[in-house]
C-alpha cells in the first residue's frame, strides 16, 4: 500500500479498543493481508502484554466490524475487502491513521457520487432561506485568504458538503455526512487546489453549487455537485 497521506486517529481509550485499534490498523494496512491468519494468541499476548480475555474482547471487536472472522479448527482469519464496515467511524479512523491510498479515495468518491448528487438535487427542492444563508457563508469562508491553504479550504469544503445534505431533508442522507466526516475531510485536504487557478476554479464549481440550489433548480445542483467531485479526483490523481 502506498499511503498519500496519514492522519493519525484517536487512541483507544481501553486495553481492548487499543488492542482492536493497532491490529486493526495492520489489515487495512496490508501488514496482514486477506485471507491470512494472524498470530495466536500467545504471540498476541506477549505482543500487547495483555489478558487472555483482552485479547479475546479485541478480536470479537474486529469480527462485529467484519475485519476478521473466527473458524473452528482454523483461526483466526482475515476477511476480505469487501466485508468490511466502511461505515464504522473506527474503520474509517483506522484508514486514516494507516496511510489512505487511490484506491481508497476512489471508492470513497464512488459512495459520493451515489448520493451526494441527490442530496443537492433534494436540497433545491427543501432548502430554507437558512440553509442557503449557511452554504453562502461557506462559500465566503471558501474564499478569505486563510482558506487558501489547504487545511482551511478543506473545512470549509466539508462544512459545505454537509449543509447541502442537511438541507436535503433526508436523515440518512446527513447520517453518511456524519459518518465519513473524517474521511471527506482527508480526501478535501488532498484535493485542495494548489495555485490561483485552480482555487478560483473550485470555488466557482462549489459556487455553482449553491446557485443552482438558491435557484431550485434540482438537476443543476445535482451537475454541478457530481463535477465537484470528479474535480477532487482529477486534482489528487486518483481519477481513472
Amino acid at each position: 500500500m502506498n499511503p498519500l497521506l496519514v492522519i493519525p486517529a484517536r487512541r483507544g481509550h481501553s486495553n481492548h479498543a487499543e488492542v482492536a485499534r493497532t491490529i486493526g490498523i495492520d489489515i487495512i494496512a496490508g501488514r496482514y493481508p486477506e485471507g491470512t491468519k494472524i498470530p495466536g494468541d500467545a504471540e498476541l499476548i506477549l505482543r500487547f502484554r495483555v489478558s487472555r480475555p483482552v485479547l479475546r474482547e479485541s478480536v470479537k471487536t474486529l469480527v462485529a466490524k467484519g475485519l476478521l472472522s473466527t473458524k473452528a479448527r482454523i483461526g483466526t482469519v482475515v476477511r476480505e475487502r469487501a466485508a468490511w464496515n466502511m461505515f464504522d467511524a473506527d474503520v474509517l479512523a483506522w484508514h486514516l491513521d494507516g496511510g489512505i491510498d487511490k484506491r481508497f479515495l476512489r471508492d470513497l468518491a464512488d459512495i459520493r457520487l451515489a448520493v451526494e448528487p441527490r442530496a443537492a438535487a433534494l436540497a433545491a427542492e427543501r432548502r430554507t432561506e437558512a440553509d442557503l444563508a449557511l452554504m453562502a457563508a461557506a462559500i465566503d469562508r471558501m474564499r478569505i485568504e486563510s482558506a487558501r491553504e489547504a487545511p482551511g479550504f478543506a473545512e470549509a469544503d466539508l462544512s459545505l458538503h454537509l449543509l447541502v445534505a442537511n438541507a436535503s431533508g433526508n436523515p440518512f442522507m446527513r447520517s453518511i455526512g456524519a459518518v465519513v466526516e473524517a474521511a471527506l475531510r482527508a480526501s478535501f485536504l488532498l484535493s485542495a487546489p494548489v495555485d490561483e487557478s485552480e482555487y478560483e476554479i473550485s470555488v466557482a464549481a462549489h459556487g455553482r453549487i449553491v446557485e443552482a440550489i438558491a435557484a431550485r433548480d434540482a438537476d443543476a445542483a445535482a451537475a454541478a455537485m457530481t463535477g465537484v467531485i470528479f474535480d477532487g479526483l482529477r486534482r489528487h490523481g486518483a481519477a481513472e
